[in-house]
């Protein structure tokens, strides 16, 4: 049988699930600088399997403008070009036979409002997920309730929840201010 202890302790893990989600989008979202998970997406076929680009390429950054691709497999060079240009991120990868190379262009104001208004979306979509987390955790309270809880003890354990959640919604608005920060340094 389910306790407030048990409920408690999940909210806390999805919230940290939910918050982790969310920083790890925040990471997809370039903000001018090169970053290697910017290229998370991409994907190669090697050997007739989608493959990510991480597992057949080290992807590092030499300098704050310029990615660059050192395939495992020097054979690979052509189907990683190929798949970052198919992957629709914007990238004109150029090689050298050996290594891959990205120059990042600089960000337009246009883009980075665009960028900006990208990393809101996703930081409502985190406060959005935290609220149905919230609702399932107080429905599993109340049925808790029906089964024997006291009146007081579920009233201790809402507030616990509401608490918990302004905590990670807060954590979730300081992230998204150091993104659209980081956006829009120039």
């Amino acid at each position: 049988m389910s306790t407030v202890s048990n409920v408690m302790e999940s909210l806390k893990d999805q919230l940290e699930k939910n918050l982790s989600h969310t920083i790890s989008e925040f990471g997809r979202i370039r903000a001018g600088k090169s970053n290697p998970a910017m290229l998370e997406s991409v994907m190669v076929e090697y050997y007739g399997a989608m493959t990510p680009l991480n597992q057949v390429a080290n992807v590092n950054t030499p300098d704050s403008r310029t990615l660059a691709i050192q395939p495992f497999d020097k054979t690979l060079i052509r189907p990683i070009e190929t798949a970052i240009i198919n992957s629709n991120l914007g990238f004109a990868p150029s090689n050298d036979g050996d290594l891959i190379r990205i120059s990042i262009p600089p960000l337009t104001e246009e883009r980075r409002k665009d960028l900006v208004k990208m990393a809101k979306a996703e930081s409502e979509n985190s406060k959005v997920g935290i609220r149905n987390l919230r609702k399932e955790a107080i429905d599993k309270i109340k049925k808790l309730k029906s089964d024997g809880l006291s009146e007081d003890e579920a009233k201790v354990a809402e507030d616990e929840v509401q608490k918990m959640v302004d905590l990670f919604i807060k954590k979730t608005e300081e992230t998204l201010v150091l993104k659209e920060k980081e956006i829009l340094t120039v």
